[in-house]
């Protein structure tokens, strides 16, 4: 049943650290009816592109946030049933805009840390005592006011936010506008012209400072061509110089001979095929591996939180996926792993990785990752070293199982050269938390569990 009075659309929160996402398509019109639950239209943050349903049923009477444009989580994007808003404008979920940009920055770092949605509050219309010099250009009062990231990008940049062509409504600088003006060598803005000084006490003038060079737009040479970054590109760039900032990269490397594995695989791959519908990768076998692992070595799992070391008894085991085009880097996660045997593990991977490629994953299933595996070694690659995803402790990498001459030992005792199936792992992890021997006795576990391999207790 159609509802009969108005609900809001709003930019939903897609994890703590989203504080603004991108329209990339609206999937109904205005004037169209929608169901409740049904996709009503896409978005795109630096963390997940997914589907938004609709809260409610009935009509879309009106639409406030046009595709291409990014807005800040809570922002009212569309409204289904009532009568359309009178100002036609979007609203975001924030605290009143204050008079001036320093006003601004204030507002915004009182609202929180990054990411997380002031509350909202009911706008107040304040009578001046004495009339103020109105700023220049219509919609002003809207382009002063800043989101907590924009401050906080201008901030650490020296930037100052009015100085800024805003791209949002009424001017309002956005996160992309402040990124594209820091790119593009935008200058700190200069210092305030020192107070005059007294009449009696006259100084010589002080010679002028050169003027800050202006922006030099970006010219294209011979053969080049300029793409934007998306969201998700500049999230991901933003997110690894992070992690290379907070974290104490290291990366060990081991050695594992696949023998059993491939073996195993080779008999269960048929069986888990027709039954399932199912292909057990290498990758789901050194899941399953990981994760037994990582029971023996918390810290590994863990993260530090301010001075405080976090471990945990689950492992939420994150996949990087790499999306359909190329162009973006994706990571869902496996909740609750080690209630899961191979066969879960090999359903899990296959579900969240396709789901991931076809943009349909949740905001939920994007987060609470607590351990890392990358796979670049189904393109051949024998070794890498991976950044962290934060705030995680570690991340391990695999490789291509490449045939190599290797040294066994055979029934007499005497090493021989043989032929096998070697994969690379490499760990990187935090070390501020997780030491090197530490990281050396984990490979050598997790690769004594992959050459054992016990298809019984897996």
């Amino acid at each position: 049943m159609a509802t009969e009075t108005a609900v809001d659309v709003v930019m939903p929160q897609m994890g703590v650290s989203v504080s603004e996402g991108t329209i990339t398509k609206w999937l109904k019109q205005e004037g169209e009816q929608v169901e409740a639950d049904e996709a009503l239209l896409e978005i795109s943050t630096d963390k997940v592109d997914t589907e938004v349903p609709s809260p409610a049923s009935g009509t879309v009477t009106q639409i406030l946030v046009q595709e291409g444009e990014t807005v800040e989580v809570g922002t009212k994007l569309a409204q289904i049933g009532g009568a359309p808003a009178a100002n036609g404008q979007a609203q975001p979920a924030a605290p009143p805009e204050p008079a001036t940009a320093q006003a601004a920055a204030e507002s915004s770092a009182a609202s929180g840390a990054e990411g997380e949605t002031p509350t909202e509050q009911p706008v107040v219309e304040a009578t001046p005592a004495a009339p103020a010099p109105a700023p220049a250009g219509d919609g002003a009062g809207e382009k002063s006011f800043v989101s907590p990231v924009v401050a906080r990008i201008a901030s650490e940049h020296g930037v100052d936010p009015s100085q800024v062509q805003g791209s949002g409504r009424g001017g309002r600088v956005t996160k992309k506008d402040i990124l594209n003006f820091i790119e593009q060598g935008g200058a700190a803005a200069a210092p305030a012209a020192p107070a005059a000084a007294p009449a009696e006490a006259p100084a010589a003038p002080a010679p002028p400072k050169p003027a800050p060079p202006a922006p030099q737009p970006m010219v294209a040479e011979g053969g080049e061509q300029f793409e934007p970054m998306n969201a998700m590109r500049r999230g991901i760039a933003e997110h690894m110089r992070r992690s290379l900032d907070t974290s104490a990269h290291v990366t060990s490397a081991i050695e594992v001979d696949m023998s059993k594995v491939v073996a195993i695989r080779r008999k269960l791959k048929k069986e888990y095929e027709a039954a399932y519908g199912v292909n057990p990768t290498y990758l789901s076998f050194i899941a399953r591996a990981t994760v037994e692992t990582l029971r023996e070595y918390p810290w590994i799992n863990g993260e530090l939180r301010g001075e405080q070391i976090v471990t945990r008894n689950f492992v939420n085991l994150g996949f990087a996926v790499e999306l359909t085009d190329g162009k973006g880097l994706i990571v869902p996660v496996l909740k609750h792993a080690e209630g899961l045997n191979l066969l879960g593990i090999a359903r899990g991977v296959k579900d969240i990785a396709q789901r991931a490629r076809d943009k349909q994953l949740t905001p939920d299933e994007v987060q609470g990752g607590t351990f890392t595996i990358t796979n670049p070694g189904g393109y051949g690659t024998f070794h890498g070293t991976p950044v962290i995803s934060q705030p995680q402790a570690a991340i391990l990498g695999t490789y291509a199982v490449v045939k190599r001459p290797w040294v066994i030992q055979d029934d007499r005792g005497e090493d021989v050269i043989a032929i096998r199936p070697i994969m690379n792992l490499t760990l990187t992890y935090d070390h501020r938390l997780v030491d090197g021997a530490l990281a050396g006795r984990f490979l050598h576990d997790l690769r004594e569990k992959l050459e054992s391999w016990d298809e019984a207790a897996y």
